[in-house]
């Protein structure tokens, strides 16, 4: 495990969209929320590019990216936004750089495929949280989810508990191991790639936005089946927006979780504001985490050094 340093006043933030492309007028209505946290803002080269429906070539958003890792006066990158596209550049990513010049790298939603790249290729941690334009911006944007970016300056341990949203347990229990994971889609396309997953002694996490139930019962299929799910220390089940059916009959979302979640022989727990929603509570990927269904609790271990 490789844990990045904090953060301090007067450091510099690089912001890239590896992604789909940002709408600048929301970015730049965030960049005052970082301001004022005493940090600098430096924009990629790329950012205001469009390629369809990515935010430039795949060698343009690779480009930005490997200049930020590079650049020693760039602290941590904080993504504009999701979509899709990160997965179209993972093979093509210097990871000995990023062992070299190890930050803090913050987003989710598409970055699931960087976040799970990037750790098990380097044992970087990196950060699930809200981004810039898709985020930051929005007039929802809370204090809880606002108070996530503190972590970063000092190293904190976080416990997530019922004072932040209602947690239900669908397996009882209490298991420990890394938290890995995020957004199921993309944690599904991992698989049968050399970045697949791996859940094995693990807590993983998942969420996810506008897919039907018969679309996640789908993916969470996919996942027990290449015995993602049975070799998890335990699973941590996200916000999943807009997961309403669009035609009857369907099964209920709560029905599908029962069937491929209900019979594990790790804890699982349902509830967590944690994916497309406000709050938006961020946590470190990488990191020793503990699901306690007893005291509903899911307890993580800082994401930074001050070392």
């Amino acid at each position: 495990m490789l844990l990045p340093k904090a953060l301090k006043k007067g450091d510099t933030i690089g912001v890239i969209a590896p992604a789909s492309p940002p709408n600048m007028k929301r970015l730049e209505k965030a960049i005052p929320f970082f301001t004022n946290l005493g940090l600098h803002v430096k924009l990629g080269k790329n950012i205001e590019n469009v390629h369809g429906y990515l935010a430039g070539t795949d060698e343009e958003r690779l480009s930005d990216f490997h200049d930020m890792i590079r650049d020693d006066d760039v602290k941590a990158i904080i993504f504009a936004r999701g979509g899709y596209g990160t997965g179209r550049f993972v093979n093509s990513i210097d990871y000995s750089l990023i062992a070299k010049h190890p930050k803090i790298i913050w987003g989710y939603s598409d970055i699931t495929y960087l976040h799970t790249a990037i750790r098990q290729q380097t044992g970087l941690v990196t950060f699930h949280g809200p981004m810039l334009a898709s985020d930051v911006a929005d007039p929802d944007f809370d204090a809880i989810s606002a108070t996530s970016f503190l972590q970063l300056f000092e190293p904190t341990a976080l416990q997530y508990n019922e004072s932040i949203s209602a947690l239900d347990v669908l397996v009882e229990g209490e298991g420990s191991g890394s938290l890995v994971g995020g957004n199921l889609a993309l944690i599904t396309s991992t698989l049968g790639t050399k970045y697949e997953i791996d859940t094995k002694g693990k807590i993983l996490l998942l969420e996810d936005i506008d897919e039907q139930p018969y679309r996640i019962d789908s993916m969470l299929n996919q996942l027990k089946l290449a015995g993602k799910l049975g070799q998890a220390a335990g699973i941590v089940v996200g916000d999943f927006a807009n997961a309403e059916p669009k035609s009857e009959p369907s099964l209920t979302l709560e029905e599908v979780f029962k069937h491929y979640l209900g019979d594990v022989t790790c804890p699982v727990m349902m509830g967590f504001k944690i994916g497309h929603c406000f709050p938006h509570f961020a946590v470190p990927l990488g990191v020793n985490a503990t699901l306690n269904t007893t005291e509903k609790t899911l307890s993580i271990t800082p994401g930074v050094t001050n070392k």
